[in-house]
């Protein structure tokens, strides 16, 4: 007797689930022992649930234009797991959509397709890369838990200390709660305890200490074991050359990034953009979240039509710096209340995508609206380009280089009529392109990108912070 529909979807869905169960062994010893990074359509695996393995490969139906079935997933990822991959992030949803279009069998459609992965090489740094964040404010916080998830023997970026100022009693305690448990991204994934004889909290096996000092200056990093560090300043406070190097002038420190746009001369990074100017330079800039968001997309805009002039409007959600209710605040509107006004301020994202992307030098302007949300912000860039064009031509094209390009990891795809703000915290791209808002007359057009301002913008800190120390991981497919 044939299957009733709703048998058919529940047995469909029950299968789902066993196979999404039984590639979460695999991924987990493949990233422990070899350093092997499995994916689902840029969806990491590693630590997933059975619910978002589930969830990431119906995200493929959004950019590949066709659901991947997990059987098809599977199939390659257990064909992976024959094989003697070394350090690399492989896509096996891409891989999967990829071996549909080939007549190849498996084994020899990933010998080929894998190639320059199957060296089985499991560490991309000979030694352990020490990292220190100087702040532990929204963007510290974030960039703490993707360093301790992605701890491993193989992955030897690692967090040995946090600086922060205080000390008082209780500190310690508040610090690794803020850790803990988080508003917007939700609690810790594992386990956190707080080692007062050593001042260090102890966080799934990652020992951080928390140095406490008033100023860079008034650290020995080698007196906390920790020698040739990259230390990551999200303060803020620091934003010009010489006022960064301050952080170089402690014993132990060795490079320093900052989270926030920089002053001067500084090489102001977005990844997938510039990242090829990252040399053995001892201060970087990695810009600031709007930037990250905005000059990929650009990128792709310009080198298909050309980029005449334009505009950015960022609607951001409200930040740090602003009050909670009326009070006095230096810089213009910033002093009333964040949680009950749009306040209009500036922004300096559209000059400083021309750092990252000299051609679109003087051809944009920008300004800023904070609203009252506490993350995920938009950016509205209003085009006028060099040839005509439409709506799904451009739709079409910014879906292809999310699916497919060297911006894969910076351009998200969305082609939802129903999505809000907070369909988008911990999103893991920059920037998301919204292709339902897209308006294009002629050689007009405006676009609209979402950001997770915290979480997708520390994804793109975490890559420069790579690239700085050389641990260079490669993507599959490429």
């Amino acid at each position: 007797m044939s299957q009733s529909i709703s048998e058919q979807h529940l047995n469909n869905y029950l299968e789902d689930q066993t196979l999404a169960e039984k590639m979460i062994p695999i991924v987990g010893q493949m990233y422990r022992e070899r350093g092997v990074i499995v994916t689902v359509f840029g969806r990491k695996l590693m630590n997933s649930t059975i619910i978002d393995i589930i969830k990431a490969h119906r995200f493929g139906m959004h950019i590949a234009g066709s659901e991947v079935r997990l059987s098809e997933s599977m199939e390659v990822l257990e064909a992976m797991q024959a094989m003697n991959l070394g350090v690399s992030r492989v896509d096996i949803g891409k891989l999967a959509t990829l071996k549909a279009q080939s007549d190849q069998d498996m084994a020899s459609f990933l010998a080929t397709t894998l190639a320059n992965a199957n060296h089985g090489q499991t560490n991309a740094l000979e030694t352990p890369q020490d990292v220190v964040l100087y702040g532990f404010g929204r963007i510290g916080r974030v960039l703490a838990r993707l360093l301790i998830e992605r701890t491993t023997n193989n992955n030897k970026l690692r967090l040995r200390a946090v600086v922060v100022r205080g000390g008082k009693d209780g500190d310690l305690e508040k610090r690794a709660s803020l850790l803990r448990r988080d508003s917007i991204h939700g609690p810790f994934n594992g386990s956190i305890v707080v080692d007062h004889d050593n001042c260090a909290i102890i966080a799934n096996g990652n020992f951080i200490k928390f140095i406490y000092a008033n100023q860079p200056e008034d650290i020995n990093y080698k007196d906390h074991d920790i020698s040739d560090a990259l230390i990551v300043d999200n303060t803020g406070v620091f934003r010009d050359e010489d006022a960064l190097r301050r952080h170089l002038v402690p014993e132990g420190a060795k490079k320093v990034l900052l989270t926030a746009p920089a002053g001067g001369t500084i090489k102001n990074i977005v990844y997938g953009v510039n990242d090829d100017m990252i040399s053995d330079d001892e201060v970087l800039c990695a810009a600031s979240c709007t930037t990250n968001a905005i000059t990929p997309v650009l990128k792709a805009m310009n080198d298909k039509y050309g980029v005449a002039n334009g505009h950015v409007e960022t609607v951001h959600s409200y930040t740090n710096d602003q009050n909670l209710i009326d009070n006095y605040h230096s810089a213009d509107r910033r002093g009333r209340s964040a949680p009950l006004n749009m306040v209009l301020t500036s922004t300096g994202a559209a000059k400083a995508v021309a750092k990252a992307l000299p051609e679109l030098a003087g051809k944009l302007t920008g300004n800023a609206i904070r609203v009252p949300t506490p993350n995920v912000s938009m950016a509205v860039i209003s085009l006028n380009l060099k040839a005509e064009t439409n709506k799904e031509d451009i739709n079409n094209y910014i879906r292809k280089i999310a699916l497919d390009s060297s911006l894969t990891d910076q351009i998200a795809y969305s082609s939802s009529t129903e999505v809000v703000s907070t369909d988008f915290v911990g999103t893991p791209e920059p920037g998301i392109f919204d292709s339902v808002a897209t308006i294009c007359d002629g050689s007009h057009c405006v676009l609209y990108v979402w950001y997770d301002n915290e979480f997708g913008y520390s994804t793109q800190v975490l890559r420069v912070m790579r690239k700085m120390v050389g641990l260079n991981i490669p993507n599959f497919p490429q």
